[in-house]
């Protein structure tokens, strides 16, 4: 038996033949090869459908990610006034804010002069107008006047979540951020959130702040030529603003009101009868914007202040008096171009008082808490205090001759050495070599943990016997904290500029401060003492106990005295930006007669005036801490020295300093420098 396939489909042949069962069926059409055209047409296709959705992708991550609230926050920190610790107001920081707007209670005349000049088109684009966009490259390329493209809504996306800098790249976000606000709020939420941030000029943001500072009046109540104006500083608010250049404002001004006529806010007659309006302007500060102290405590004042558009007041720990003194006593020094800074604080770190420089208008770079100086003689404090921990007395002896092996071979100031020493005079006296010896016999490692625990964060350099005399830069600020450690007996001591919280027990008993046994604090401050009564620290002397040290850097690049009495730890530093040595001044002398000066007058007691040296700038530099001619040490707390015309012998009764003054009428008085007039308020 024959079997045979059924075919799957019509026999040509058969279908070809006349008559025949399958003539109906015609045959398949010829392939007709796939032309270049339709190729690209089908790639442009699927290329544009992965755009879309890609698009629709990012469009979705940012609505559940970027942070839409960031458009109801002002684009410029508020104001913030600072004010002295007395309620006295000393700084304005901070643009101008104020609420934000409502569409709904604007006069359509305010919103239609922001629209006829911005975005026509507003309400009815979805956030990127192609009509604009192509109108301004248009104009661009035929060499027309230039234009911008972007809507209201891309403008707010620029200044709310971008940065100003014009590339593709940010305009692309631009045009991505628009279309996703346009998603998420409405058209008058959208333009409430434009109106309420934009920037008018004058360290203005947003149209009620600039509608009082300009006018002085709320922005429900502008009239048309006022909206205009406000409407034609968007483009340019520096140069256009009133102000500054009121041509060029009311120049604007005009083209704002033809724009509203044209797009029917306005009729012909309306504008017509407008005049310019009259700048009324009550907001000009008597108050600086910038010192030394508001610009450090302004950081902190940001954190203390909510976010939002109100204006903040922020009262400090400022000492009004204290700071107008300050301002006195470094005023009248007559230091050439060499700077002066000065920090006054309390022994819990609340700073009084902040000179950072002799004039802030020509120079704001703060001294006291941006320039790292050397601290000189002044580091020393570290090294004795380790010592005393490590188990020293004031009274032991260390070797005090010169240093004469090795690769690092210090001096003391004027040659003075002797075999040996004891601690306490070794401080008073300043002596390097004791204290490089000092250093090297408890260890480097030691002198930075106390200094770290005194809240030195500045580097310091392990191996460097050069330590031991302030070779590492700190701040002025830094250093004076370490010292009101000292004065309080607590460490670390935070310099501060606000009242600080009180920690509640348990915070304390986790971290909180540390303190000196009471042996050691008494050792230190026997120390400290000496210097000043009887050792380098002299001219810092004053009627009540005083505590301090001096010091003077390498080359006598730096002057500096620290020290504490009354309550107050003060900090006086002197130098030239320029780091070029000083001529004629160490540590001992100006820096601690300015301390002297500013205690004496903040203890409610007039400064006495000393005559004071002219200065040889030809002269040799002193190069260290060196003490006045003619101190002569007579037994362990005697001394004999000789200031102005008297010769004074100092010595100590039961801890009380004693001056037995003796005039020298033959002694020719060195002449008196006429007192400079202090500079205008820091």
């Amino acid at each position: 038996m024959k079997w045979f396939r059924k075919p799957e489909g019509p026999d040509p042949t058969l279908a070809a033949t006349p008559g025949g069962p399958f003539a109906d069926i015609a045959a398949p059409p010829p392939i007709v090869p796939e032309t270049r055209g339709r190729k690209w047409m089908r790639r442009i296709s699927r290329g544009f459908a992965i755009f879309c959705v890609i698009f629709i992708l990012l469009v979705g991550w940012l609505a559940l990610t970027a942070p839409l609230s960031k458009s109801l926050e002002p684009i410029a920190p508020p104001q913030i006034t600072l004010l002295a610790s007395d309620g006295t107001p000393i700084a304005r920081i901070g643009a101008i804010v104020d609420t934000p707007v409502k569409a709904k209670d604007l006069p359509k005349h305010v919103t239609g002069a922001f629209l006829a000049i911005e975005d026509r088109r507003f309400y009815t684009h979805w956030g990127v107008d192609p009509r604009s966009i192509a109108r301004a490259v248009w104009s661009n390329l035929t060499g027309g006047r230039t234009q911008g493209g972007s809507t209201i809504t891309q403008q707010l996306a620029k200044f709310t979540f971008l940065t100003p800098k014009r590339t593709l790249g940010r305009k692309a976000r631009e045009a991505l951020i628009a279309f996703w606000l346009e998603a998420w709020l409405s058209k008058d939420e959208i333009l409430e959130r434009y109106l309420s941030n934009a920037y008018f000029g004058d360290n203005t943001y947003g149209l009620r702040a600039a509608s009082l500072h300009y006018f002085y009046r709320q922005p429900e109540k502008l009239t048309p030529a006022q909206a205009a104006m406000l409407a034609g500083l968007v483009q340019a608010p520096s140069r256009l603003a009133p102000t500054k250049n009121p041509d060029l404002a009311e120049k604007r001004m005009k083209l704002v009101l033809n724009a509203m006529v044209a797009t029917g806010y306005l009729t012909e007659q309306e504008r017509g009868a407008l005049r310019t309006p009259r700048i009324d302007v009550r907001s000009r500060g008597t108050l600086p914007t910038g010192t030394y102290f508001a610009d450090w405590a302004l950081p902190a004042a940001r954190k203390l202040s909510d976010v939002g558009y109100s204006r903040q007041t922020i009262a400090t720990t400022l000492d009004a008096r204290l700071q107008g003194v300050a301002r006195r006593v470094t005023g009248r020094t007559g230091l050439g171009k060499a700077q002066v800074a000065l920090v006054a604080m309390r022994p819990n770190g609340e700073v009084v008082a902040m000179i950072g420089g002799k004039d802030y208008a020509a120079s704001p770079f703060n001294r006291a808490t941006q320039a790292r100086r050397q601290p000189g003689s002044t580091f020393k404090l570290f090294v004795y205090l380790a010592a005393l921990r490590a188990g020293w007395d004031p009274d032991d002896m260390i070797d005090n001759s010169a240093i004469e092996t090795g690769s690092y071979r210090p001096k003391n100031s004027g040659g003075a050495y002797s075999k040996e020493i004891s601690l306490e005079d070794a401080f008073a006296s300043s002596s390097n070599v004791a204290a490089v010896r000092l250093l090297r016999e408890i260890g480097d490692d030691k002198v930075i943990d106390m200094a770290r625990d005194l809240g030195v964060t500045a580097p310091m350099a392990k191996g460097d016997p050069s330590l031991a005399l302030g070779t590492s830069s700190m701040t002025l600020l830094e250093l004076t904290a370490a010292y009101a450690a000292v004065a309080a007996n607590s460490y670390p001591v935070e310099p501060h500029a606000f009242e600080a919280d009180e920690k509640g027990w348990f915070e304390n008993l986790i971290s909180g401060p540390s303190s000196f046994g009471s042996r050691e604090h008494e050792d230190i401050e026997q120390m400290l003492r000496a210097a000043v009564n009887r050792g380098t620290g002299r001219a810092a002397r004053l009627p009540q106990a005083n505590f301090g040290k001096t010091g003077t850097s390498q080359d006598n690049r730096d002057a500096l005295f620290v020290g504490y009495a009354n309550g107050l730890v003060v900090g006086v530093w002197i130098g030239n930006d320029d780091n070029t040595p000083l001529q004629g001044v160490s540590g001992g002398g100006l820096p601690a007669r300015i301390w002297r000066d500013f205690m004496t007058e903040a203890s409610g007691k007039k400064a006495t005036p000393r005559p004071r040296k002219v200065v040889d700038p030809t002269g040799p530099v002193e190069p260290l801490d060196i003490p006045d001619i003619g101190d002569i040490p007579i037994g362990d707390r005697t001394r004999i020295g000789i200031e102005g015309n008297d010769a004074v012998i100092t010595t100590e009764i039961n801890g009380s300093r004693i001056d037995l003054r003796l005039p020298m009428q033959d002694r020719t008085p060195e002449p008196a420098l006429p007192e400079p007039q202090p500079p205008p308020g820091n």
